[in-house]
């Protein structure tokens, strides 16, 4: 007699065999190392990003730290590429920092119509750069300073900190590319470190591809309710207005959207989502829709300890979740665990064959959450969230 596993093994293989249906990439879930602390000559990787290029190469990108326990420490962006859908990267390398200085916030952009790769960053929190590979990003240009794009915002909010995103930025349907950025007005300690806070979100945007940029309208200053937002996530909607979703240090602990019809102007009073839990850390969110087959939906992905008890006003960053909508965020149905462990900072992408990529920082060296061990690349379908 066979076993109970065996046989619905075989029910499952007649039903795709009667029905004309594939199961096996229903059923897939890999996950791999992509960096790990101690290794390549610095203490801890983080601030995972991952784009899918117009070729369909995957692009993983990260800030590179000498040592652990500050955003302030010598850090580089590294990065690796896949030319067989994250299956397989080419070894890491520096493409920008010096090894001296803080280089980090790396934010990429695809230009679908020039197949140029933009990879935006910033030095010592106080100037942005802009990179760019024309070779799928086999290699990148010399940096071009961007920071001046910023300053007319100091008349409305008299910012000492600049960052963009992290994790990526879009191209709308017009062509135009967009990336989020958040702004720090803060006090300056007795290392010349500048507070993250009072902080307030903005968007860098370019409507030549690249070739010059400009700032949207300030989305939100931190008020005493929804205080300190920072980093910031975006999507075009159906409608083809522009969405973003941020992180705040608010007490209500729910991410909060707003929206634009062009990402750069008129943005809508900001809300609260509160299906999306915010323990204060970054998020991954991207748009779903493949050609292959026809769906589309919003994917969101952060730690979910909601259940958690918060210290210091922050829940603990572990078991992340990946969440699926199929009416633009108003309702989130799916959700399925990706890492049950210290997990934090995440990003997604969606290949054309429909594969979801999700590349975010895992364990913790030390037990310190903010110095995760690992980043780590997750490849899955959506029939695996559904299950």
């Amino acid at each position: 007699m066979m076993d109970g596993a065996r046989h619905r093994r075989i029910v499952l293989l007649v039903c795709a065999f009667l029905f004309g249906l594939s199961f096996a990439h229903a059923e897939e879930f890999s996950s791999a190392n992509l960096w790990s602390g101690g290794i390549g000559g610095y203490a801890t990787y983080r601030i995972p990003g991952v784009v899918v290029t117009a070729k369909g190469s995957v692009l993983v990108y990260a800030a590179a730290r000498k040592t652990t326990g500050s955003d302030w420490a010598d850090t580089d962006i590294v990065l690796r590429r896949s030319a067989n859908g994250g299956k397989d990267f080419s070894p890491s390398r520096r493409i920008a920092g010096e090894g001296k200085g803080t280089t980090d916030n790396p934010t990429a952009i695809v230009d679908a119509k020039t197949r140029t790769i933009f990879l935006l960053y910033q030095t010592n929190y106080e100037r942005c750069f802009v990179i760019q590979s024309k070779d799928d990003g086999i290699s990148f240009s010399q940096p071009v300073e961007i920071t001046d794009a910023l300053t007319d915002l100091r008349k409305q909010f008299n910012w000492n900190v600049i960052a963009p995103g992290p994790t990526h930025g879009i191209q709308l349907k017009s062509g135009r590319l967009v990336v989020p950025v958040w702004m720090a007005a803060g006090v300056v300690d007795s290392k010349g470190h500048r507070a993250h806070a009072p902080s307030a979100v903005t968007t860098l945007f370019s409507d030549d591809h690249g070739k010059t940029w400009r700032h949207g309208d300030i989305v939100l200053a931190g008020d005493d309710d929804m205080k300190n937002p920072s980093e910031t996530d975006i999507v075009q909607m159906d409608d083809q207005s522009v969405q973003l979703n941020m992180r705040s240090a608010s007490d209500h602990h729910r991410r909060i959207l707003s929206t634009s019809p062009d990402g750069a102007t008129h943005w809508s009073k900001p809300v609260y989502n509160e299906a999306l839990f915010e323990p204060v850390c970054n998020a991954g969110f991207v748009k779903y829709a493949p050609h292959k087959d026809g769906v589309r939906a919003l994917l969101f992905s952060n730690p979910d300890t909601a259940s958690s008890s918060p210290v210091k006003s922050h829940y603990p960053r572990r078991r992340l979740v990946v969440r699926a909508s199929f009416d633009e965020g108003t309702t989130w149905p799916l959700a399925r665990l990706i890492d049950a462990g210290s997990a934090a900072y995440s990003d997604l992408a969606v290949l054309p064959d429909g594969t979801i990529l999700c590349f975010y920082e895992s364990g913790a060296i030390d037990g310190r959450e903010s110095d995760p061990a690992h980043l780590t690349l997750a490849r899955f379908s959506l029939n695996w969230i559904r299950q």
